[in-house]
């Protein structure tokens, strides 16, 4: 390494050899911290020395070599010109014992001198913190007799001096002739210089800060950094900063091993704790020592004012501190933490690092710091907090609640991982160890992994209509119930009405609160339909509240609310974002559980392929087998979409996925039986699937689930029933289901009207087909929208208006387009005649328009655009056939077409570009 900022010392040194040249011995003791390039600042006076002519002898000091009888005076020797005997007598008198090696020590001093009179010596000591203590008896010795001597020595040290020479270096420094260099650390200037000259100027004007930050300006440290930086380019892997890498980390472990005695502890020390302080009380170092060492440790650029300068640091450190070692080191660590009351994450840390939690104070430090890593969102760290606590809490009754806490926070990332934990829950309750409310959420988990079998023998043996119950299990109970009924309904006569617990309500502001209130609002859509006010609770919940501060429960709950509710526009941005949340906690198993709720909510947007992406990540995520009865869900919605989109054959190997048999016995199983009617429908199989609508019904009318916002099962069956030939049937399970219609779901309304209509004669069908299209429009459901624009389309060719029907028909061929739903896109360019590659469909509006339609332009272009005649939008409008034709004209002048036919698609571009 080429020297930077070490002219003026190395001038020094040339001054003061000259001076010994002249006759007048000179010692020079040059000191810096550990790596501080003391070494290379020797070694270039060595050669500026030889090269005067000075006679130059070097020895080196070592730590393994201290107690090697004048062992560095020995090196000094090997390169002097002294006669064979003389070296010969010298080794005899060091083998004599004590009294012998001070001979030889005074013989030895007695040469070097001889010599001087002859030639100039320069006597180069590096490390001489570790020389052996005759050897440093010989240099007191000689350096006691320099005065007129041509002799210079120069004894370079690196940190802190051991004591046995501590004194040595004292009396050196008392000495007349002596003098004292202090090797600083290079500046920021300093690093800028070596940085160009290694790199380039262009890397030194972006980078030198960084490398002056990371090294504090250590040559060791600062040269590994720079050899990272040249490792890195030549394998294509240097990034817009400095590489810092293996050749860093070997230097720092090879400054603490250079460095004084206790330095590497208490690196090791500080290490472990991650800060400063508390380092030297880890050690049981008393203040002085302990702040002595870490000013060592900042002086060789180390440290800052808040700990390690890089990670990198601190984990090469750690690296060299061997497992045993370093979990001594936590334990310590955890147990000074803990007696000065620090937060209970902190301990908990260490704790996890130490794996030594035989003290009785260690598992409540574990319960608090998982909860507040829950809330937090860090839920992997709650998990090895939880499960550490498992493995030593041997308080039955403490132990049980705890693995509770386990399970729910397993269940976050994978619901399949908790199910060991299952048994020894069920274990603890037959002991009497666990409480209602805790099991009530063993019982969940159950039910979630289809063991009703087991759900139903917890929930018996809780007792829980035996009340009253602890404010937990109250609270608990109040949710259970309508949770149930929305998922698991044949389970409800396991639970108490909520009306029996006599316990006071938990505050809206509480997590029960918020999963009361979502269950609650999802049983009244399910029971009764939808309501605004309903809906608005819902997104209350929603906007008022974290993921991690609600649960799962009462996230779903409210989602699902808003999805059943038929506003599945405004669940679609809440479920979005909370995904989005459940991908930055860390918590795939809430990501999943969220995709899959966004897969349906996709579906009933008419989002073919998005419910698809949603269905498969979530099936990504956890794996069919993990998931339990909840398989159904994901499964519905992809088969629902690979059916609707005629990948028939890929619908059918979905089929082929083993699912639970206690499925149907939960919400999941419905939404399965639907899918699966649906493609055995489509597929040709009616029999099978009108068995499949029906039993789904049975399962809704007995649970008490019977709206169409849920699933709307007459009206599948209907399709079923007409395929069949059985129209009056199906007419009347039509006719039941519109009669359930008040002022919610107007997507299940839409869908009837376009189903309903196929049971008409054919005048009477234009009407309920544009209805259900206006409906499905305002609802937002694209593929529903395209079905009953098909639907009139076709109508209106069978009653020969056949410029409405290609109109109607090529708006719905668009949808169908954008729904990638290809056997109705195949279906109408058979119908009207179009091909798969024609452009008379496909052709798109200009790009651009001279300006933006009024409300009342729009108003009428899109009317036009369905099919509607002038007459008949002036009636719908309340306005004038003139004052149609008016809007009609300007807005075909502003889309730059010609003619009405050209609507649907200039339409359609200009919906998209807004």
């Amino acid at each position: 390494m080429m020297l930077v900022e070490r002219d003026e010392q190395l001038a020094f040194l040339a001054g003061l050899l000259a001076e010994a040249v002249g006759g007048r011995g000179r010692i020079a003791v040059v000191d810096g911290p550990a790596a501080a390039g003391t070494s290379a600042l020797l070694d270039e006076f060595v050669e500026q020395a030889a090269e005067a002519g000075v006679l130059t002898l070097t020895a080196v000091g070592s730590a393994d070599e201290a107690g090697l009888p004048l062992g560095v005076l020995g090196q000094l020797l090997r390169g002097a010109p002294v006669p064979a005997e003389r070296r010969a007598a010298v080794r005899e008198l060091a083998a004599a014992g004590a009294e012998g090696r001070q001979s030889a020590a005074r013989e030895l001093g007695a040469l070097l001198l001889d010599l001087a009179e002859r030639q100039p010596i320069a006597l180069v000591v590096d490390d001489v913190q570790h020389a052996d203590p005759d050897s440093l008896a010989c240099l007191s010795h000689l350096t006691r007799r320099l005065g007129r001597s041509r002799i210079m020595a120069v004894l370079g040290r690196s940190g802190r001096a051991a004591h046995r020479t501590a004194e040595f270096h004292q009396e050196l420094l008392r000495r007349p002739g002596c003098h004292s260099l202090v090797l600083p650390l290079l500046t920021p200037g300093g690093v800028d210089r070596l940085v160009a000259e290694r790199l380039g100027r262009e890397t030194a004007d972006r980078l030198a800060a960084e490398y002056h930050r990371i090294s504090g300006g250590n040559p060791l440290l600062l040269t590994a950094l720079l050899d990272d930086q040249r490792a890195a380019a030549r394998a294509g892997a240097a990034g817009g900063g400095p590489a810092v890498a293996d050749g860093y980390a070997r230097a720092v472990r090879d400054l603490l091993h250079r460095g004084a005695p206790g330095l590497l502890t208490l690196a090791q020390a500080l290490a472990v704790l991650g800060a400063p302080d508390g380092a030297g009380r880890l050690l049981g170092l008393d203040g002085t020592e302990a702040a002595r060492g870490l000013r060592e440790l900042a002086e060789c650029g180390l440290l800052d004012e808040g700990g390690f300068r890089h990670r990198a640091a601190r984990a090469a450190v750690l690296d060299d501190t061997g497992s045993e070692r370093r979990s001594e080191l936590h334990g310590r660590a955890a147990e000074l933490l803990h007696a000065s009351g620090a937060a209970a994450a902190v301990t908990a840390e260490h704790l996890l690092a130490s794996g030594r939690v035989e003290e009785a104070w260690t598992v409540p430090v574990l319960e608090e710091a998982a909860m507040a890593a829950l809330a937090e969102g860090r839920v992997g760290q709650a998990v090895e907090y939880l499960r550490l606590a498992c493995r030593v809490c041997a308080d039955g009754p403490r132990l049980a609640r705890i693995r509770t806490a386990l399970v729910r926070a397993e269940w976050r990332i994978n619901p399949s991982v908790p199910t060991p934990h299952l048994a020894e829950l069920t274990d603890a309750l037959h002991r009497g160890h666990l409480r209602p409310s805790d099991g009530l959420v063993l019982a969940k988990a159950l039910l979630w992994h289809g063991r009703f079998e087991d759900a139903r023998d917890v929930l018996s043996r809780l007792d829980l209509a035996n009340g009253p119950h602890d404010p937990e299990t109250a609270a608990e109970l109040r949710t259970t119930r309508p949770w149930l009924r929305c998922w698991y309904a044949p389970f409800l006569d396991y639970v108490p009405s909520a009306e029996e617990e006599p316990g006071p309500l938990p505050g809206p502001s509480t997590a029960h609160g918020w999963r009361l209130e979502a269950a609650t609002a999802l049983d009244s859509v399910l029971s009764r339909g939808p309501s605004e006010q309903v809906v608005a609770e819902a997104e209350r919940i929603l906007r008022t509240s974290r993921l991690d501060e609600m649960g799962m429960d009462t996230v779903e709950s409210a989602l699902l609310a808003l999805t059943y509710g038929e506003r599945a526009d405004r669940a679609a941005p809440w479920c979005d974002g909370l995904i989005e949340e459940a991908i930055s906690r860390q918590s795939p198993g809430r990501q999943a559980r969220l995709a899959t709720i966004r897969a349906e909510i996709s579906l009933r947007q008419g989002d073919l392929p998005g419910a698809e992406r949603h269905a498969r990540q979530a099936l990504e995520i956890i794996p069919a087998g993990g998931w339990g009865v909840a398989v159904g869900g994901s499964l519905a919605s992809l088969l629902t979409a690979l059916t609707a989109m005629g990948r028939y054959e890929e619908a059918a190997d979905r089929l082929t996925v083993p699912v639970p048999e206690a499925m149907l016995q939960s919400r999941y199983g419905l939404h399965y039986l639907q899918a699966r009617g649906r493609y055995r429908l489509a597929t040709g199989h009616l029999n099978a699937a009108l068995a499949d609508f029906l039993a789904c019904g049975d399962l809704m009318g007995r649970w008490g689930l019977d709206v169409p916002g849920l699933i709307a099962w007459r009206g599948d069956a209907a399709e079923a029933m007409l395929q069949l030939g059985d129209r009056e049937e199906a007419r009347r399970l039509l006719e039941e289901q519109l009669a359930m219609f008040g002022q919610g779901a107007p997507r299940a309304k839409g869908v009837a009207l376009r189903q309903f209509a196929a049971t008409c004669d054919l005048r009477q069908r234009p009407a309920p087909l544009r209805k259900a299209a206006d409906i499905l429009q305002e609802a937002g459901d694209r593929y529903e929208l395209a079905r009953a624009l098909a639907d009139l389309a076709r109508t209106y060719h069978d009653m020969g208006e056949l410029r409405r029907a290609r109109l109607t028909a090529r708006r719905a061929w668009m949808l169908a387009e954008e729904c990638q739903a290809q056997p109705l896109t195949r279906l109408l360019g058979v119908e009207f005649g179009w091909s798969g590659g024609d452009q008379s469909a496909r052709e798109s509006a200009p790009a651009t328009a001279d300006g933006l339609l009024s409300d009342a332009e729009c108003r009428v272009a899109e009317l036009a655009s369905h099919g509607y005649t002038n007459r008949e939008i002036a009636k719908r409008l309340y306005v004038t056939v003139s004052t149609v034709e008016q809007h009609l004209t300007r807005a075909y002048r502003k889309l730059r077409v010609s003619s009405r036919v050209d609507l649907p698609t200039a339409m359609s571009s200009l919906t998209r570009a807004g």
